[in-house]
């Protein structure tokens, strides 16, 4: 399991311990874990295509 979906693994952990125990600090925790962990999961994406792209236009310049 990569860091960004532990993360979202972890926040939604929170998250529902949080329902279940109504602590509401916990469960907004838990919210923003998931979404830190879906952004960066996002942006390592868009930086590995970006990459490759570099990768093709140096490639294409030889």
């Amino acid at each position: 399991m990569n860091k960004t979906k532990l993360e979202q693994t972890k926040g939604n952990f929170k998250e529902t311990i949080g329902d279940v125990t109504d602590n509401q600090e916990l469960k907004e925790e838990g919210k923003l874990d998931k979404f830190s962990g879906k952004a960066k999961g996002i942006l390592d994406d868009v930086k590995d295509k970006a990459n490759d792209l570099i990768d093709k236009v140096k490639e294409n310049k030889k």
